[in-house]
């Protein structure tokens, strides 16, 4: 697998930048001349000086006198056919022009060769050219070095690539020199920015189911890191929420568990009060209830498919009022149950649907004083009110009531999970809870489900 480093790419990036901006900057200037801008002014033929000094310096031989001379090889004869005014030379270090050199050449650049020149442009006397037609400047042959002029040659389109050849061999030290030395400056400039984002990593690293209350340090990172490091604070605070809810719930749970489990043992060791079948079945609902809560909101969690089913909202809701009918009249409390006029189908899970609303009658059958009744009211809009007649919610404690595990005081009856359940399972379905005063006192709680449709 290969490693993508940052500092790895972004000098790879860098060196690539480089090297196409010394190229685009040789086609912008070669653009300039032309276009005839007096300081860049060129021609294409100008172009081609660099094929026809290798093909001078290809044609510089020795003669059967021992001297050197220029014997023009095929390729050099080929071009002085396709370019009739081309003319070339060749001058020794001792300033001798090579036999087989223009006489015309030769008689402007003798006095040039005086003085030595690396390399020199000029203009045969009559050419009316602004730009320079030609080139002199001293090179290297199999025979040492010489003088090598051209004038007059003709471009061809393989004569841009050895133009920008000849320019990179001029320009190849401050090219390579400053390539090398911008990519050492960015390497240490990488690796010294880099150094912070390692130390949040390193951080991060640290972090464990255990220390999740732990955040990234991100006043050390530059401001362009920031945003992601303050997203996985962020996130590291929901998680650390979340688990501390989960911690929070399934030892309370256990707790809450405990407690009837206690009971229903001390109960199997006294089977001779009268009660005993009574008070038995109730404890064995009281921790049917609590797991089946438990396991309604687990399953929700981790298979949302099951809350895409479609529901009748009134067959449900109808199906758990008779189940706590036998549970009301054994409290001495009646329960009613109003229908919708039409069918009205919800998009949800059934069993979850059902543990909400178990939940609530729950709850108001206990708040509802002895003698009393609740109602179970389904309307056409797919909500359901639950209204009891007991004391009622104080307003400064209806939110409070949804925790979980909270209860008013040790003495109120319930493990305190039922109404955290419902809030967390009709989030998960989509749909809304909230608690509202009875008329002439209670409480009224109301789910709200978003409808599909009605059928007469």
């Amino acid at each position: 697998m290969i490693t993508k480093s940052l500092a790895h790419r972004i000098v790879l990036y860098l060196v690539v930048a480089q090297l196409a901006a010394f190229l685009l900057g040789w086609v912008f200037t070669l653009g300039l001349g032309m276009a005839g801008v007096e300081l860049f002014a060129t021609t294409w033929d100008e172009l081609a000086k660099a094929r026809a000094e290798k093909q001078v310096v290809a044609s510089v031989a020795i003669g059967a006198d021992g001297a050197a001379v220029l014997a023009p090889t095929t390729e050099l004869r080929a071009e002085l056919d396709r370019a009739p005014k081309m003319k070339i030379a060749a001058f020794d270090l001792q300033r001798r022009a090579l036999a087989g050199s223009s006489p015309e050449l030769v008689e402007v650049l003798r006095n040039l060769i005086g003085v030595s020149p690396t390399h020199t442009h000029f203009i045969l006397p009559g050419d009316e050219e602004s730009a320079p037609l030609g080139l002199m400047e001293q090179k290297w042959t199999p025979y040492g070095r010489f003088h090598i002029a051209v004038y007059g040659q003709k471009f061809r389109w393989d004569d841009l690539f050895d133009a920008w050849q000849r320019e990179f061999r001029w320009l190849n030290i401050y090219v390579v020199m400053a390539v090398s030395l911008s990519t050492a400056t960015a390497w240490f400039a990488m690796r010294r920015g880099l150094r912070p984002l390692r130390a949040v990593a390193e951080e991060a690293a640290r972090v464990d189911m255990d220390s999740l209350d732990q955040r990234l340090t991100s006043s050390i990172v530059p401001t362009e890191i920031t945003p992601l490091v303050g997203a996985m604070n962020e996130a590291l605070e929901r998680l650390d929420r979340g688990t501390q809810r989960q911690r929070r719930f399934t030892a309370n749970a256990a707790h809450e568990l405990r407690t009837p489990i206690a009971v229903l043992a001390a109960r199997l060791d006294a089977p001779e009060e009268a009660s005993f079948k009574i008070d038995l079945k109730r404890d064995a609902y009281r921790i049917k209830y609590i797991v089946e809560q438990l396991l309604a909101t687990l399953r929700a969690g981790e298979q949302p498919t099951l809350l895409e089913e479609t529901v009748d909202l009134g067959a449900v809701t109808r199906a758990v009022v008779d189940d706590a009918a036998l549970l009301a009249i054994r409290d001495r409390r009646h329960i009613e149950f109003v229908g919708p006029s039409v069918v009205v189908d919800v998009r949800g899970n059934g069993a979850a649907i059902t543990a909400v609303i178990g939940n609530l009658i729950d709850n108001a059958l206990r708040a509802e004083p002895e003698g009393g009744e609740i109602t179970v009211c389904v309307d056409d809009e797919a909500i359901i009110s639950i209204i009891d007649h007991g004391p009622g919610v104080p307003e400064d404690e209806r939110e409070m009531i949804f925790e979980p595990f909270w209860r008013k005081s040790e003495a109120t009856p319930g493990a305190g999970l039922g109404l955290a359940i419902a809030k967390d399972l009709i989030a998960k379905l989509n749909g809304r809870i909230w608690l509202e005063e009875t008329p002439g006192g209670g409480a009224t709680f109301k789910l709200s489900f978003g409808r599909l449709g009605a059928a007469a």
